[in-house]
């Protein structure tokens, strides 16, 4: 599972069946320490809860296509989870 945070939406032209009632966002990837890791991406929201400026977990290939109703919808990043907070520990609190 991957960590990213809603920066946008996409109103895509045209959609397949399958995804009609499927939002899609616009997703900044983030690494450990919550700053931004790489390009942008879309991601089919599995959710349906995710909302702007949210931290979300992702998954990406076929996972992505599995966790939609129905499955294997042609989606490359779905997302999966909202996070509500994000910890790290200290060497010192891990020993």
């Amino acid at each position: 599972m991957l960590l990213g945070r809603v920066i946008g939406t996409v109103v895509p032209a045209m959609l397949v069946d399958e995804l009609s009632a499927t939002p899609l966002l616009w997703i900044q990837p983030l690494d450990v320490a919550g700053k931004p890791d790489g390009d942008p991406l879309v991601c089919a929201d599995g959710t349906r809860m995710a909302g702007p400026g949210q931290v979300v977990y992702w998954v990406a290939s076929r996972e992505a296509a599995l966790t939609l109703d129905p499955t294997f919808v042609p989606v490359d990043d779905a997302i999966v989870g909202l996070v509500d907070e994000v910890r790290l520990y200290s060497k010192e609190e891990l020993t």
